[in-house]
């Protein structure tokens, strides 16, 4: 019984990310990405997919992957285990690397295996493709509208619950840059932490006693706020809701003691003027909340 199989898995512990991961990060280890595909299994077929012992139990079958729009592929492995962990002997050959763009109609991969189990992974591979390949195509529509310029598109924590690390994964394969991972890898310090600790410079003071290796962002409204953190030495500075011509001054204050990162309210219409005043980040939650997956379609087809 497929349900059976689910429960044989062993869940392993989540992968742990050092402080550095955040820089350039690869795909979760296998282990977190079977975690994962296992619960998102679990959540689908329960006591049993009842519908699929329609087919006869020995029955094979042959599937393309087809996608019906313009994207950046990404989520492999995990469409991958979500057809391994019912079946291993199912097998998978893929036409495209993770990263790469996929035109209108593509066949992407091809399978081979049992039908029962094919049709069982189906729509739990899918959805992690579907989702992870929007945010990937959603990230490199940002990425394209600064091109040329020396901006990098950041991600924030605004990811789907229990994604995270999928989702930051996305973020890299559509060409972005991961920004912290959770709050225990990096010290960002906005309003209301100022609020609460009095001013600025205390809240630096602090975290620096706290936490001497981790870097230190600070927000600042207004150009006063950025200068304090100027002088606080801090790594960066979140300059939040300015406007292009007070980015610019942002810019020509700060004259490359630190680095400068833009956000709130940026869109693909204004994200060019934003990028263009020569901040060195712009980071937007859209990238990875404000998405719609791309449409896959996985299709039988019969044998020659």
């Amino acid at each position: 019984m497929l349900w059976n199989i689910i429960n044989s898995i062993v869940t392993i512990p989540g992968h742990k990310l050092t402080n550095d991961a955040k820089a350039n990060m690869t795909s979760p280890c296998s282990d977190e990405i079977k975690k994962q595909v296992q619960q998102a299994l679990n959540e689908d077929v329960a006591t049993g997919d009842v519908t699929a012992k329609l087919i006869a139990e020995n029955k094979k079958a042959r599937a393309q992957l087809v996608c019906r729009e313009e994207a950046i592929l990404c989520g492999r492995d995990w469409f991958n285990h979500a057809f391994y962990l019912l079946d291993n002997t199912i097998e998978i050959h893929w036409f495209f690397e993770e990263g790469q763009r996929l035109k209108e109609n593509d066949v992407v991969c091809e399978i081979r295996g049992n039908a029962r189990h094919i049709l069982t992974s189906e729509r739990t591979a899918l959805n992690f493709l579907q989702t992870l390949s929007a945010t990937a195509s959603s990230t490199n529509h940002y990425v394209k509208a600064v091109a040329g310029t020396n901006c990098k598109i950041l991600d924030t924590r605004k990811t789907i619950p229990n994604l995270r690390l999928a989702q930051k994964y996305a973020v890299t394969c559509g060409g972005g840059v991961n920004h912290r991972i959770g709050l225990y890898d990096m010290v960002l310090i906005k309003e209301n932490h100022i609020q609460a600790a009095g001013s600025i410079t205390a809240a630096v003071s602090t975290a620096r006693k706290n936490q001497p290796t981790l870097k230190i962002e600070v927000e600042a409204e207004n150009l006063d706020e950025l200068q304090q953190a100027i002088d606080n030495k801090v790594d960066r500075v979140l300059l939040d809701n300015m406007d292009i011509k007070t980015l610019k001054k942002a810019v020509a204050l700060t004259d490359n003691q630190t680095d400068l990162e833009a956000s709130g309210n940026i869109t693909l219409e204004t994200i060019r003027a934003v990028a263009e005043t020569g901040v060195d980040y712009i980071s937007t939650g859209a990238i990875t909340k404000n998405i719609a997956a791309v449409d896959f379609s996985l299709r039988f087809i019969e044998e020659d």
